[in-house]
Parts: C-alpha cells; sequence; structure tokens
C-alpha cells in the first residue's frame, strides 16, 4: 500500500511540474507593437491566460465544428487605431489566443478566418485588460 501511495505521488509530482514548466510562446511584433500567440495545447493554454492579465488586449478565436465550438489557429488580424484611421497592428494567429500590447485608445480589430470577417471596436485602458471573443459559425 505504501509503495502505491508513493507511486501516485512521483506521478502527480510529475504531472505538476510538467505543467508549471509549460512555456508562454515567444514574444514577437508587429510594426513596433508586441504580441504572444498561441494555445495549443492545454500548458501552453495555462501560461497564456496566466500572463494575459499583463496585456492590454486578449483575443479568443473559436468556431463551430460539426454542433460544437472548437478553437482555432491561423486567424489573420489587424488593428487599426481610430484616432488616425491607419492599420498599427497586423498578424496571424498561430492559436486560439493572442495577447496585444496596445497603448491606451479605441481601436478597430478587423479579423479573417475562412475568408469570413469580423471587426469589432475595441477601447483600451490604462492598467486593464479587454478580451474580445471572436467566433466564427
Amino acid at each position: 500500500m505504501k509503495t502505491l501511495l508513493k507511486i501516485i505521488l512521483s506521478a502527480h509530482l510529475v504531472l505538476m511540474s510538467s505543467l508549471s514548466l509549460a512555456q508562454i510562446p515567444e514574444t514577437q511584433y508587429s510594426q513596433g507593437i508586441s504580441y504572444i500567440t498561441g494555445g495549443v495545447g492545454e500548458g501552453e493554454t495555462v501560461a497564456i491566460l496566466a500572463e494575459a492579465k499583463q496585456w492590454p488586449l486578449l483575443l479568443e478565436m473559436s468556431q463551430i465544428e460539426n454542433g460544437r465550438g472548437v478553437w482555432i489557429f491561423g486567424a489573420t488580424i489587424k488593428i487599426m487605431s481610430s484616432a488616425k484611421k491607419q492599420i498599427v497592428f497586423e498578424a496571424q494567429a498561430d492559436g486560439p489566443y493572442m495577447l496585444v500590447n496596445l497603448v491606451p485608445g479605441d481601436y478597430m480589430i478587423d479579423a479573417v478566418y475562412g475568408g469570413v470577417t469580423q471587426k469589432r471596436p475595441v477601447s483600451i485602458k490604462a492598467d486593464s485588460t479587454q478580451k474580445i471573443s471572436l467566433f466564427w459559425k
């Protein structure tokens, strides 16, 4: 019985340490704006969502497939400054999540996946995170 308990505890410790070692994807840049994209696999998803509290914008992307919602990757994201009417950010999502380090202001998100475009306004405020869920049917 003691051996079984030791095996169970050891397996639990290995599992927990592997989850805690999950790396957040590398920070990338588009037009001088830093971003992180990914969320493929549970460890990476947990790491990104934990990091999201430090970023002004969290995008979450999914679609309906066979009657249920599934995470997607490959959406093209463009963000336009509402004040200057110019694109300030453009990148492709490598997973269902994208963190974008925008300065406070008003923006329009233009997201394309499978040839379908969605537009969403977002107002970024200092010291807070905006979460935008993009859902394709």
